[in-house]
């Protein structure tokens, strides 16, 4: 198979996630993932043969139905009733692109060789994948502690030809597209709709979506900044990197580093400046941004280390003969990363507004609200207000979800992360900073106008122009909705590579 990427034991990184999605790579399992996963099975289905006694979730219930010991010739009906009443999701669908990101994260982690499915079920969820074959499913539901059970059950359905299904662009009956494929329904033998069930891909596919998007708008952050700076006419020495080195945080480093590139050049950074210092949200660029950078950096080695490991229960140890019940699929340590990197998203968006105000203040010889004849034209007075209710909304959203927990299941499951609300507003956010640095750059490069004929760095000047070709100059009043709309699209057209 040509451009495919084999699922095996090799660590699995974001980058890699960023290539298969990009190059739109079909996935296949590697001979050693099938051997793992069918050595698991064949060994579980000899210890069902041969034991008689209680296996948590293989033949009994499940949660706080634990103690009912379900006889053999039921096991497939247990696992197919967990499934089916298990989805209970609800809200509004979870963006395909995060379902397949499920999908993919799901085939990893049960390739390991620790969950006990059959064969046939990961290579029908692989097929899955690589037929953009898409399940429906909610992001109201998971308690993101037995796993993320609701999103996952409603990602397993249509292995039994149940639930819904996006296919050729239309949402469909699994069972019809079964049909059309050719494909019998799996039944589910003992332990597998538990294995599907229980993990943290619902979170884990959100933190790597919304960790893909950070890393890139991190980056856009600076350059952004960096044409603030210029417009406001702002100084270089807070970037000097005598100042980082003696209180050396990496992403402060890296940012002031970043900024001193960025304006390298530049005929405006470097003529005389009559003000003696900027404002925070200029001088502090690498103090703020590169908080938010060192935080992303730690979101990263959770989420690298959690999607190259296995999150179902009970895991099987066939090497040892031991099944052992025990608690992967809590999702905690993804849960404090994600309301972490909420944190850290939502102050380069505080930041950002910042500067937007700054610029239509009518400071440093700038007109106020970056217009011609301020008062026939209101110019850039509302786009800062748009800004403020969105950096506004991140604060509320940036309200940590792992500090609560809820119980459940009758009292067994008494302690969960709420990881799955975190995931979600983590990603409202990360798209909330978007449209604040979209209003930010409307803003700087108008500003960049009042300073003509001198000019920036080649770089910044070359970004500019391309912005420039979607979104002119304002010289008097208009909509500037679709201003916001295309500066957005700006920012989402723009490609960085990510570096390891």
């Amino acid at each position: 198979m040509e451009h495919s990427h084999y699922i095996s034991t090799d660590v699995l990184t974001l980058e890699t996630l960023q290539e298969i999605i990009s190059e739109h790579k079909t996935l296949a399992l590697s001979e050693e993932a099938k051997i793992n996963i069918q050595q698991c099975r064949d060994y579980l289905d000899r210890k069902m043969a041969s034991n008689e006694t209680p296996i948590y979730g293989i033949n009994t219930g499940f949660g706080s139905l634990c103690n009912v010991k379900i006889s053999n010739e039921n096991l497939s009906q247990l696992q197919e009733n967990l499934v089916k009443s298990h989805a209970c999701g609800t809200g509004e669908e979870v963006p395909q692109e995060i379902v397949k990101l499920m999908l993919l994260l799901k085939i990893q982690s049960l390739s390991y060789g620790h969950s006990g499915v059959q064969l046939q079920t990961v290579e029908r969820l692989v097929d899955f994948y690589n037929h953009d074959i898409l399940p429906v499913i909610y992001t109201q539901g998971s308690l993101g502690a037995s796993g993320d059970l609701a999103p996952l059950a409603h990602l397993s359905l249509p292995l039994l030809g149940e639930g819904e299904v996006y296919c050729d662009g239309f949402r469909q009956p699994a069972k019809k597209v079964l049909e059309k494929m050719g494909w019998q329904p799996i039944v589910l033998q003992s332990k597998e709709g538990l294995a599907l069930l229980n993990g943290t891909q619902f979170m884990s596919a959100y933190g790597c979506f919304i960790l893909l998007k950070a890393m890139k708008y991190s980056y856009l952050a600076d350059v952004i900044a960096a044409v603030s700076l210029e417009g406001f006419d702002g100084r270089i020495e807070p970037f000097n990197e005598l100042i980082h080195y003696v209180r050396p945080h990496k992403g402060q480093i890296v940012t002031a580093n970043r900024m001193t590139e960025l304006l390298d050049g530049s005929q405006l950074i470097s003529r005389h400046k009559e003000h003696v210092q900027d404002p925070y949200s200029f001088r502090c660029i690498p103090q703020v941004h590169g908080a938010s950078k060192d935080t992303i950096e730690y979101v990263k080695k959770v989420f690298k280390t959690e999607i190259n490991s296995v999150t179902d229960n009970p895991n099987i140890f066939k090497n040892e003969d031991l099944i052992i019940s025990g608690g992967n699929f809590h999702g905690q340590p993804l849960a404090m990363a994600l309301d972490f990197l909420s944190i850290a998203l939502s102050e380069l968006g505080s930041i950002s507004e910042r500067r937007t105000y700054q610029l239509i203040s009518g400071l440093r010889g700038l007109p106020a609200f970056l217009v011609d004849n301020p008062g026939l034209n209101s110019g850039f007075m509302i786009p800062q207000y748009t800004a403020a209710s969105i950096a506004s909304q991140n604060k509320q959203l940036a309200t940590p979800a792992s500090v609560d927990s809820i119980v459940s299941s009758n009292g067994q499951e008494d302690h969960v992360s709420m990881g799955a609300n975190a995931a979600t507003k983590c990603l409202k956010i990360m798209e909330n900073l978007e449209r604040i640095l979209a209003i930010e750059l409307m803003n700087a490069s108008q500003a960049l106008e009042y300073r003509r004929p001198l000019q920036s760095s080649e770089f910044l000047e070359s970004f500019v122009k391309s912005y420039r070709e979607e979104v002119p100059l304002v010289t008097e009043d208009r909509i500037l909705h679709y201003d916001i709309e295309n500066s957005v699209a700006f920012l989402e057209s723009f490609v960085i590579d990510l570096e390891e």
